[in-house]
């Protein structure tokens, strides 16, 4: 059997980020857009003698030569800076096409003359061809300069009014100092006229800009009609991580088997697949388009993580799956790697892959929507009923069902170990550490008190909780 074209099972596939068709050349205006677009974002072809149907008609009766020397004439006359075009024919089983190749620009931003950047620049945006904005057109000059938006210093937010604990506490717990000299090295501040400035890093990191905030929604079904649960997380990137984590945990399924006296729990979903996408969409997401946050839905049947801003400096989804590595915020990328949240640059992708290869569940959808990164989980053991009320008491009675098998395992046995050694446990941290649901554990405390095996000592909130003999 013969095998198709290359370019043929591109147009099958449908117009996208770096492809678009034409049945016939149209106005200069409208395909001048589409390859400054291209310029701008990850390259991309513009095919003529396509139709709207995907059908091959190919550039019938039309002289290819003439139609190459127009489009170099006019790309020179309309498009700032130069921008040069690969111009060719690509014959498809005796079809004729006309190919206008262009690459990702290196002299960005591209744009129309006579229109100028603020209002003649664009860029590609899934299959569409948008207008960016004053922000977006800047971002382009950092990208051609190679700065990145989270090098840059903020000289309105003086260095000595920030709270560096959180940071520095990170680096404590890997003995590592972080003093004047590391936050230079790592680009966290920057000296301008003889004064230190924090970096956009610094203040992303610390979680001082008000877009730096990531939402939480359990919701009710497979749409997003009825809220269960809803969170919204501020604060240090590595708290939001630590807190979006354990929100997605409390939400999803623990399987839990015993063997002899072994007790395995693992979630539907692999929690180190999530991790990585978690740390990915902090680290990556376009922190330079204010007005936008990370957002963490979870289904009945899903869980879905989506992130602002598409893939960085013309990556396509082909690159990324491959192993290619762009970074758009490369001061976090540093620190986040210094803290062993990142192992290697490109790897992210195949390793969330192979996770749940390894889990034996489905993998993964990575797709670039628009200008968001989204990454979709299906859900193996979805609620029976559509509430999280149901969930919970499926999960509740079939972690006591597990327990009942060994008795010394049994979840009341758990609560009263756990807590004789950390009594500031709290409902929440109790069912994270023994994998059932927080119903189930104030159920337990409850038959634990009233059998007086155990007292709260304290407030509800600030108390302690004392284990009797």
């Amino acid at each position: 059997m013969e095998s198709k074209h290359p370019l043929q099972l591109d147009i099958e596939k449908g117009e996208s980020k770096t492809l678009e068709f034409k049945e016939t050349l149209p106005s200069a205006s409208n395909w001048v857009k589409t390859l400054i677009a291209f310029a701008n974002s990850a390259g991309g072809k513009l095919v003529v003698g396509v139709s709207d149907q995907r059908q091959l008609i190919g550039i019938q009766g039309l002289d290819p030569f003439a139609l190459m020397d127009k489009i170099s004439s006019v790309m020179y006359e309309l498009v700032a800076p130069t921008l040069l075009p690969s111009i060719y024919i690509e014959n498809i089983n005796g079809v004729e096409l006309l190919v206008i190749e262009v690459m990702r620009g290196s002299l960005l931003p591209y744009y129309l003359k006579n229109k100028g950047k603020e209002q003649g620049c664009y860029q590609r945006i899934g299959a569409t061809n948008r207008l960016v904005s004053i922000e977006q057109v800047r971002e382009l000059e950092r990208q051609r300069q190679h700065i990145s938006f989270d090098s840059l210093a903020n000289q309105d937010i003086p260095l000595s009014t920030l709270d560096l604990s959180p940071l520095a506490a990170r680096f404590s717990a890997l003995g590592k100092p972080l003093n004047q000299q590391k936050l230079l090295a790592l680009k966290l501040v920057k000296e301008e006229q003889k004064t230190l400035y924090p970096t956009h890093a610094l203040l992303i990191l610390l979680g001082l800009y008000e877009h730096v905030e990531t939402k939480c929604s359990r919701f009710k079904g497979n749409n997003m009609a009825i809220f269960l649960d809803k969170k919204e997380y501020t604060g240090d990137l590595f708290t939001q991580l630590e807190q979006a984590e354990t929100f997605i945990k409390n939400h999803l399924h623990l399987r839990v088997e015993i063997l002899g006296l072994q007790r395995t729990e693992t979630y539907e979903i692999p929690m180190p697949a999530i991790r990585e996408v978690l740390v990915n969409a902090l680290v990556h997401r376009d922190y330079s388009n204010v007005g936008r946050d990370i957002k963490i839905g979870i289904y009945d049947d899903i869980l879905n993580i989506v992130s602002p801003g598409g893939l960085p400096h013309g990556l396509s989804l082909a690159d990324a799956r491959a192993g290619r590595s762009e970074i758009r915020n490369t001061v976090l990328a540093r620190v986040f790697k210094e803290l062993g949240f990142i192992e290697q640059w490109g790897s992210g992708v195949a390793r969330i892959e192979q996770y749940c290869k390894d889990a034996n569940v489905p993998l993964p959808q990575f797709n670039e929507s628009g200008d968001f990164i989204d990454w979709e989980f299906s859900r193996l053991q979805p609620a029976k009923e559509s509430s999280e009320e149901s969930s919970e008491e499926s999960s509740e009675e079939g972690s006591e069902k597990s327990a009942a098998k060994n008795p010394k395992v049994k979840s009341a046995e758990q609560i009263l170990s756990l807590l004789q050694a950390e009594p500031h446990l709290t409902i929440n941290d109790l069912a994270m550490k023994i994998g059932i649901s927080t119903r189930a554990i104030e159920k337990n405390l409850k038959t634990l008190q009233a059998a007086k095996r155990l007292k709260r000592i304290g407030s509800s909130k600030a108390g302690t909780w004392e284990v009797c003999k």
